[in-house]
């Protein structure tokens, strides 16, 4: 199939600040250059689905956000504050969260054990207001089947149940805004199901998410908006009903 046309449909909304905005990212491993001039932008209460391809450059979009890439660059601004080339401590401290693809829970450690590994004080919004605030007991109420485990040592647990614990354990920070890579790669129905519900909770709680995924299914379900990624590079931008229903942007970025 032929390339489309770009595709850009304006997403900004006047008098309203991005939470975060990146602008002119470029990304590298090695020689090899993954990221070309990617632009973006999420704000305060919205969930926005970073999409494409396996190898489109998601994962790498969300780990150069994170200060996690050797050779990159761009400007990455955080609630009002630039933030790239801060190591990445100092961008978790910040309110932005990370969750990771391949989950990196403590394996030795129990699930209550990885909870108080992430956690940190109480956030407050720039105008005031309390951010929102996890405890363990409040995870365990998102997440009952954690619930169920506080005891059990991350390596005795199953996949879907490690990527509930990587998320419930990124919340512990208390972060404005989440990145989450691929939440429903690899995982059973009913944690899929489950992790929908968790984002859609999330919101609920005023945090914004920056979601990397494929699955178009899932991320009509929690998305307000989306980008496409094709070879590094956005090839659309718009809402996610309205990329819900382009049949031909999804041909041309989306499917397998």
């Amino acid at each position: 199939m032929s390339a489309l046309p770009d595709v850009n449909i304006a997403s900004t909304r006047p008098g309203v600040d991005p939470l975060l905005r990146v602008q002119g990212l470029n990304a590298w491993y090695g020689a090899a250059h993954i990221l070309f001039d990617v632009d973006l932008d999420v704000r305060r209460g919205e969930v926005v689905a970073l999409m494409g391809r396996n190898g489109a450059g998601k994962s790498t979009t969300l780990k150069s956000i994170m200060g996690l890439m050797n050779k990159w660059k761009g400007d990455v601004h955080f609630m009002g504050k630039r933030i790239s080339g801060k190591q990445p401590f100092e961008i978790s401290r910040a309110g932005l969260g990370f969750v990771p693809e391949d989950r990196r829970v403590f394996t030795d450690l129990t699930v209550t054990e990885n909870l108080e590994v992430g956690r940190q004080p109480a956030r407050v919004w720039p105008d005031g207001t309390k951010a929102p605030f996890w405890t363990p007991a409040d995870l365990y109420k998102l997440f009952p089947n954690l619930g169920e485990m506080q005891d059990r040592q991350g390596a005795f647990m199953s996949g879907g149940e490690q990527q509930m614990l990587t998320v419930a354990r990124t919340l512990m920070g208390n972060p404005f805004l989440v990145l989450l890579d691929e939440p429903s790669e690899g995982v059973a129905p009913l944690i899929v199901e489950q992790m929908a519900n968790m984002i859609l909770a999330l919101k609920q709680q005023g945090v914004s998410i920056l979601l990397s995924e494929q699955n178009v299914h899932f991320a009509s379900l929690v998305s307000d908006r989306a980008y496409v990624l094709e070879k590094g590079q956005i090839r659309y931008s718009g809402t996610m009903a309205e990329l819900t229903d382009n049949e031909e942007v999804r041909r041309a970025y989306l499917t397998v």
